[in-house]
């Protein structure tokens, strides 16, 4: 599977219609052997169980492809692109690598889907000009029609078992545009308002979001994930959006979530999912967030930027 993109770009990106495992199989098995084959370095992130059918069909051959459980490496989708597709990609330096992608399963919730389908428009942008080829699963037995639907906009080009074709609906950033919508407001919530740079705004802010944690039942390790999120929140607001940030907390649907808004604008859709080197000093804080995180949403606009980052609660 090399043909081109809709350009002479070197980077290709074909959505996999599937229906049931055979099919499954058949769409993505001979990606990878052809991979093998050529010599170029593979690897596959999809959810568990078309993970094992894999690494079952493989055989001896799952050794030399990297397998990743996309549920727990893509739980949030903004972790996607720097810890699963770049880190990939950027390991094997001067070679042409292939990837398949799973980040939309049937089990992905609506707070989580938006988050999803701007990731799948996002890897269009991080990977122009890249000797790279993502296949992305889509269960067309499991998935909605909307997901279907906007898989032929984030794609260039499609595949099911009639062939191979180009989306005529190929426009990512109507997708990355259109899933920047306004956060639906909590019930209740705490609100820290006003947290600048002072040392005591800040502790405050660090109390609180303690405290919810605590409350949240996380354990101290998620706990200490949580205070450094937000601080990393806050500090941004502070440097980028007018020197003041406000932060909320709650709970809802299994979640603790830490939201901060400020009177920036955020214009690089990418903030967050660039991979950043040793020594680069600028770039870490909103990397940070979607690596810890377990969901990041963000709404930007004329009004400034909400960016929510979630966390899972244990269950009892």
């Amino acid at each position: 599977m090399n043909a081109p993109s809709t350009t002479a770009d070197p980077f290709v990106h074909p959505a996999l219609f599937y229906e049931g495992q055979e099919d499954y199989l058949a769409g993505t098995l001979p990606f990878i052997r052809e991979g093998l084959l050529a010599g170029e370095p593979v690897a596959v992130s999809v959810p568990g169980p078309n993970l094992e059918l894999l690494r079952t069909a493989l055989g001896r051959n799952a050794d030399q492809v990297r397998l990743l459980d996309m549920t727990e490496e893509g739980r949030n989708p903004g972790r996607i692109i720097p810890g699963v597709l770049r880190a990939f990609a950027d390991s094997h330096p001067g070679r042409r690598v292939r990837i398949i992608g799973e980040p939309i399963w049937a089990g992905r919730t609506e707070l989580e889907y938006p988050a999803c389908a701007q990731h799948e428009a996002l890897i269009n942008l991080a990977f122009t000009g890249r000797d790279v080829t993502i296949l992305c699963p889509y269960d067309i037995t499991r998935l909605d029609a909307r997901v279907l639907a906007d898989a032929e906009i984030t794609h260039p080009v499609l595949v099911d078992a009639g062939g191979e074709r180009r989306s005529t609906g190929y426009d990512p950033h109507s997708i990355i545009g259109g899933y920047n919508i306004p956060l639906p407001e909590p019930a209740t919530c705490v609100v820290i308002d006003a947290v600048t740079r002072d040392s005591a705004s800040m502790a405050h802010a660090r109390t609180a979001t303690r405290e919810q944690a605590h409350r949240a039942g996380l354990s101290r390790h998620r706990m200490e994930d949580v205070e450094l999120v937000v601080a990393e929140l806050l500090g941004n607001s502070v440097d980028h959006g007018g020197g003041q940030g406000r932060l909320r907390l709650w709970t809802e649907q299994g979640l603790l979530i830490c939201e901060v808004h400020d009177n920036g604008h955020l214009t690089d859709p990418l903030a967050g999912r660039r991979p950043v080197s040793a020594g680069e000093l600028r770039g870490r804080g909103l990397l940070l967030v979607n690596l810890l995180s377990d969901l990041v949403r963000v709404h930007t606009g004329p009004h400034g930027t909400t960016i929510r980052a979630c966390f899972t609660r244990p269950t009892d």
